[in-house]
């Protein structure tokens, strides 16, 4: 493990988590940001959002770093061994279940509108379940095939999105980008909550890839400039390419940028390449939170696949605004956590870091809290009759940081005695 870890650069770091910006995701957070935004708020909220993902990750992934260990193993000193893997697998799960849905809801869509380009019309429903069905089996019997679509579609995507840009930034399209006015209006802090829960599972989880890093530095250089830059790229080029080619989603627009098959297909193969590590992903969580043998993995893969195929086929991606903002409320709190134990309590000293066997009780309320109230003003304003309260996106990372501080000062220590006697 240290062999493989003085290897790893901050470059090829940076690599990695830039290469998870450049996706579809991406460009539909750009896309929902323009509908209620103007292009420049846009680039702002961007630039706050990404900032504040990129301090998270430099303090997540530092303490994997720090102690050569993924995530899951650097978050058992705060949730313990058994609840930091059911907290983080859980909320891994929900996340990769719901980008699964949305993404092969976006596939079906551009199946559909392909298929009627040649004649043959079909509920988009129907092309989501078979999009769905496809990555489904392909990530059970063919994970090789994720490493030949992504050498395709990411070249493929980067492609399209820069070519679509430059016509619109050098044509008859540049009037109307800069004379845009948004038919609704979207405040800053709920685009802050849709630009924070595009990635902010990457952050918490930062770890899994910078644990093999050599130095803290290498963290602070691979986010700063493997993050923001990607992430202002694709969250722009899905704001200005909305605008320029007047279409409502980014099937429409990638449909319009080159011929229809040409931007139909780019666009199937990039959500295909996504979904095949999502459904993975998923499989493996929901492995950890059921314990499942190693034998029956494939199934769990196929189990978590087919979940976000039934959340494609009833239509998730009508909300995908509300989606984010609950990600942005749920996953921050556990950096939240994690952060006020090793950087605040343990000083950033890897040597008062200790796994706790079990479940630390202080840990998971103090993350559950903190996502529960942050969480409380999405559920509301699902619901316009209720009373609404505003969306603040940071709130729950503080009230987790804060209770768990406390609760530590106060309580922690005689738990340990009780627990070591």
């Amino acid at each position: 493990m240290r062999a493989v870890k003085e290897h790893q650069s901050w470059f090829s770091l940076g690599i990695i988590w830039a290469g998870a910006v450049i996706s579809i995701p991406s460009l539909l957070v750009g896309n929902a940001l323009i509908a209620g935004m103007g292009v420049s708020k846009v680039l702002l909220v961007t630039l706050v959002g990404y900032s504040i993902i990129v301090l998270l990750m430099i303090l997540q992934g530092i303490q994997s770093t720090d102690l050569g260990k993924p995530t899951v193993q650097v978050a058992g000193q705060v949730f313990g061994k058994t609840g930091s893997r059911t907290i983080l697998s859980i909320i891994l799960a929900i996340a990769c279940l719901g980008w699964f849905g949305i993404q092969a809801n976006v596939c079906g869509e551009a199946l559909a509108n392909l298929l009627a380009e040649i004649g043959i019309n079909i509920p988009v429903p129907l092309a989501s379940l078979i999009c769905g069905l496809v990555m489904v089996v392909s990530a059970m019997y063919g994970i090789k095939v994720l490493q030949v679509i992504s050498y395709i579609a990411v070249p493929l995507l980067i492609g399209i999105s820069v070519y679509g840009l430059i016509e619109a930034l050098t044509g008859d399209s540049l009037k109307i980008i800069q004379n845009y006015k948004p038919a609704a209006v979207m405040n800053f802090t709920d685009g802050l909550a849709v630009t924070l829960g595009s990635f902010a599972l990457g952050a918490v989880i930062a770890g899994d890839y910078s644990q093999f890093s050599r130095k803290r530095s290498d963290v602070l250089k691979a986010a700063l400039f493997g993050i923001v830059p990607a992430g202002l790229l694709m969250i722009g080029a899905g704001a200005v390419l909305t605008i320029a080619y007047q279409a409502s989603d980014i099937t429409g627009t990638f449909l319009s940028i080159m011929t229809p098959f040409v931007g139909g297909v780019i666009l199937i193969l990039a959500t295909w390449k996504t979904n095949l590590v999502n459904v993975i992903s998923g499989g493996f969580a929901l492995i950890n939170v059921f314990n499942v043998s190693k034998e029956k993995e494939k199934w769990a893969v196929a189990i978590a696949g087919t979940l976000g195929t039934v959340l494609a086929v009833v239509g998730i991606l009508n909300y995908f605004t509300p989606i984010m903002s609950i990600l942005s409320a749920m996953i921050p709190p556990v950096a939240g956590v994690m952060i006020a134990s090793y950087w605040v309590l343990g000083k950033g000293d890897k040597r008062r870091w200790q796994e706790v066997e079990g479940v630390n009780v202080l840990g998971v309320v103090s993350w559950l809290v903190g996502a529960i109230i942050a969480c409380t003003p999405v559920v509301l304003s699902l619901f316009p009759s209720l009373p609404q309260v505003p969306n603040q996106p940071l709130t729950g990372i503080v009230i987790s940081f804060v209770i768990y501080y406390i609760g530590y000062r106060l309580f922690a220590q005689k738990t340990v005695i009780l627990e070591e006697s």
